[in-house]
């Protein structure tokens, strides 16, 4: 185990942790929403540290991430664990494991025999792969926080750059803490109404939308995803809200990707078939509407919005189809054809 950041000890060996916007009181021998954050004799310890439960070379596009070093790989690793309990998870059988195993069972990852996976481990599988970044993914980065920051360390040490993909519930001092360490993110804006994130995700709206403006302004290259779910969070006027929040409170420039959903975890049995890509396409015309220049959709293979094009003359500057960039004329920043600054990170 390993002792855990951002938490104040209290009186009676109670603790708070400050990692996310949870802020869990956690009693002796108790652990928070996440399930892999345990006081022990009112010392916080992270239950993950060294633990990861898969590591792999990924393309940058998969995270997905459009306008950060376009056709490199990334290596991508995760622990178990999750601070949200989201009913339609792609990835429930890592994210959730903790919470359906209970206190008292193990946390399976590691090395062999469970050994402690060192980050220069990490870094040099990096490094191995010929990959550019290490993405902190798959579930939430933010409860293995202690084991991604040592690793985000190291890797700029060896020019690597990172990335999380996650749920935007950091609390404002951890993406303080991350501040020069973090270089990019996704962020799932899941809905724009409180009550989905409270019924299907256990969790709240506001402190996704405060993580956003905090990353933002921190100079974190930020991305965002909306997972698009049948009868769930596909209302227009919710979109419209949504899509107005990121060109007010962000900025038009920031890259909005709307993803095809299919049945996952309890959705399976109990929820909405897979979205038909016409409601797809209608949310990214609201994006366009709403003044977002880079509008993409996921899980649509082949889709035309897969390819970034120039939002002034439109010209087609980096050819995807899905994971696989297939043409990029970038290499300045700058559409070739008209001289339009495109952000992002290209080198």
């Amino acid at each position: 185990m390993h002792q855990a950041m951002l938490y104040d000890k209290l009186g009676e060996n109670k603790v708070r942790c400050r990692l996310c916007a949870h802020a869990c009181l956690i009693d002796e021998g108790k652990r928070g929403v996440c399930m892999v954050r345990q006081n022990q004799g009112g010392v916080l310890y992270s239950l993950v540290y060294g633990k990861p439960i898969t590591g792999s070379v990924d393309p940058i596009e998969k995270k997905p991430l459009f306008h950060f070093l376009p056709g490199t790989y990334s290596y991508s690793i995760a622990t178990m664990g999750c601070n949200f309990q989201c009913a339609f998870c792609q990835n429930w059988n890592i994210s959730q494991q903790p919470r359906e195993a209970g206190e008292g069972d193990g946390i399976p990852g590691g090395g062999p025999g469970g050994s402690e996976v060192e980050p220069a481990y990490i870094i040099g599988e990096a490094l191995r792969g010929a990959c550019a970044s290490i993405s902190y993914t798959y579930t939430e980065p933010t409860i293995f926080f202690e084991y991604a920051y040592d690793c985000m360390k190291l890797a700029h040490e060896k020019g690597l750059k990172n990335v999380f993909v996650t749920n935007g519930y950091e609390s404002a001092d951890c993406v303080e803490t991350c501040r020069g360490l973090l270089d990019a993110a996704n962020v799932d804006l899941k809905a724009m109404n409180d009550k989905f994130y409270r019924t299907e995700c256990k969790a709240k709206l506001q402190p996704v939308l405060d993580t956003l403006k905090r990353m933002h302004a921190a100079g974190i290259w930020l991305e965002v995803t909306t997972l698009l779910i049948p009868g769930k969070n596909d209302d227009p006027a919710e979109l419209r809200e949504l899509t107005a929040f990121l060109v007010g409170e962000l900025s038009p420039q920031v890259p909005w990707h709307v993803s095809a959903y299919t049945p996952r975890y309890k959705y399976r049995k109990e929820g909405p078939g897979p979205t038909p890509a016409s409601s797809i396409e209608r949310a990214l015309a609201i994006g366009k509407e709403a003044g977002l220049a880079y509008v993409y959709a996921g899980n649509l293979a082949g889709h035309d919005s897969e390819s970034t094009k120039c939002p002034s003359c439109g010209a087609t500057l980096i050819t995807r189809r899905l994971f696989s960039v297939g043409g990029n004329r970038l290499a300045d920043g700058k559409c070739p054809e008209c001289q339009t600054a495109v952000p992002g990170v290209w080198r």
